[in-house]
């Protein structure tokens, strides 16, 4: 499932050029992110009432085209594997006029007091049926 979160780019955002400053790039991704768990109801603060953390291990950005001041950029966000350690994101920015802009690559993985943790079956089962088969 494809989860889609729009915002517009403030200044201080930005860097001096104008641009989405490459910084604020996961703070975007972490956003969508973020929305997409909540638009699963599983919003981070169940994982916290669970004791659970979601860690983010690995994160790759590949960056296509600059961010302007202002404009309305729309993310969309899909887990494209979920197992009991963990998930798989890929993410990806777009302009309003449709361009891709970045794309990320993001692996979380479960913790609990900071430790790798494995999550109950059932609740590994849940994520999994929001998992986007690949084209």
């Amino acid at each position: 499932m494809i989860f889609t979160m729009t915002k517009k780019v403030y200044g201080f955002e930005c860097d001096i050029y104008g641009h989405l400053n490459n910084a604020n790039y996961l703070q975007v991704f972490e956003a969508a992110r973020s929305d997409a768990l909540t638009d699963m109801e599983v919003p981070i603060h169940k994982f916290s009432e669970m004791n659970i953390q979601l860690f983010v291990a690995r994160v790759e950005i590949e960056y296509k085209k600059g961010v302007q001041l202002e404009d309305i950029i729309t993310v969309k966000s899909c887990m494209t594997e979920a197992n009991r350690l963990g998930s798989f994101w890929k993410q990806e920015i777009f302009d309003s006029k449709g361009n891709l802009c970045a794309k990320a690559l993001l692996r979380a993985v479960h913790t609990r007091d900071a430790k790798p943790f494995r999550i109950e079956q059932e609740l590994a089962n849940y994520f999994i049926k929001f998992v986007e088969k690949s084209e």
